[in-house]
């Protein structure tokens, strides 16, 4: 139960307001490419699953929020989340995305948001190392399970590949969210992403 809570954790601690950041919507289908710190991984996002965290996750790459930013949590056999620890970038894209049912269920190598509650997927991914089937049922404040949205079609042994030493711990001191140097000095062995960006 624990791992299972610890994933509706991120790391926005903004307010979330209406829905009103997404201004552009994503192509039925789109491929993004993350070259990271391990080698480079390819994902493909199928709008027909989650439409808003389609079309959030597009506007994301465009604008570059996951450059220059670390895989903060890799707990073996379960999964691997990332997204920026920059303050500002944090901000910008507080708000939340609103609630859709699952369609495709967290089987291995899919991806889906991270969220803290009602309406409040935002920007922190999490990609699964395995089938956590879980994901799709488990309600928390009225909420039911993880849409995933996407798979990683390319690279896979790239993500299972990422540093995994630390696991939850990386989440115990908030005191270091919004400063990347010092999260990443804290714990010097995180994998990152040097850029992510759409192909297709």
């Amino acid at each position: 139960m624990k791992k299972i809570t610890l994933i509706l954790l991120s790391l926005v601690f903004f307010a979330f307001t209406d829905f009103d950041s997404v201004t552009e919507r994503s192509p039925e289908t789109y491929t993004a490419k993350f070259e990271t710190t391990k080698g480079d991984f390819i994902i493909e996002v199928n709008r027909k699953w989650s439409p808003n965290a389609a079309d959030r996750l597009y506007e994301l790459i465009k604008d570059g929020y996951y450059d220059n930013t670390l895989f903060y949590r890799v707990v073996p056999d379960f999964v691997v989340q990332f997204g920026s620890t920059d303050t500002l970038k944090m901000k910008k894209w507080s708000t939340g995305v609103p609630d859709e049912e699952v369609l495709l269920g967290n089987k291995k190598g899919t991806i889906s948001f991270a969220r803290l509650g009602k309406d409040s997927r935002s920007a922190d991914l999490f990609i699964n190392l395995k089938d956590n089937t879980r994901l799709d049922t488990i309600t928390f404040e009225g909420v039911k399970g993880f849409p995933a949205f996407g798979n990683v079609t390319k690279g896979m042994d790239v993500v299972e590949q990422l540093y995994s030493g630390y696991g939850d711990n990386t989440l115990e001191d908030e005191n270091l969210y919004g400063d990347r140097e010092l999260f990443k000095k804290a714990f010097p062995k995180l994998d990152g992403i040097k850029r992510a960006y759409l192909v297709k």
